[in-house]
């Protein structure tokens, strides 16, 4: 499966770094293919290393003005031209999607995958991991979105809430029909 994930490229704390990098080594002994944005750089490359040294692919798409702190050595390797471009590419290159803890890149990218997966123009699946706690607050607004009607599909058609890496990727394979 192509395994496209949101998150930070900020250096983190290990509360985060830890579960990031057992989701990263979850998915590369899977056999699955990370795509990402192709940062080499705080969390993305902590997530790019461990599926990396798992056995996975790493298939990243940077942006022009990032292409600098694009990682060597990874599989495949996509320059866009700009940010919308980036998320049309990482989105039409998965399979699922996973949304780990980011700021507000992240939570742009997180939205519109949700947006198009409200309107039907996807069914891939979309997990986020909510790694101690991040989205508490998101997962009460989205709750919230839904009990006022804002919501024109079930919260839990459009995504599936994780608090542990290994749920996450099990949530994916069985969407997938992967045993």
């Amino acid at each position: 499966m192509n395994i496209c994930v949101f998150l930070s490229a900020a250096d983190l704390d290990e509360r985060y770094t830890r579960p990031a990098k057992e989701f990263a080594e979850l998915l590369g002994k899977g056999g699955h293919t990370l795509v990402w944005g192709g940062s080499d750089t705080g969390l993305m490359k902590v997530v790019a290393d461990g599926v990396q040294e798992s056995g996975g692919r790493l298939l990243g798409v940077s942006v022009d003005f990032l292409a600098a702190k694009a990682r060597a050595g990874a599989d495949e390797m996509v320059i866009a031209k700009d940010l919308a471009e980036r998320k049309r590419l990482l989105l039409e290159k998965a399979d699922a999607v996973v949304i780990m803890v980011g700021g507000t890149g992240t939570l742009d990218e997180a939205t519109e995958i949700l947006e198009l997966k409200k309107h039907g123009h996807t069914d891939k699946p979309v997990v986020l991991l909510n790694t101690a706690g991040f989205y508490d607050g998101l997962k009460e607004q989205f709750r919230r979105m839904e009990d006022e009607g804002f919501l024109p599909r079930p919260l839990t058609e459009l995504v599936f809430f994780a608090e542990e890496p290994v749920g996450a990727l099990a949530y994916l394979e069985e969407s997938q029909g992967i045993e």
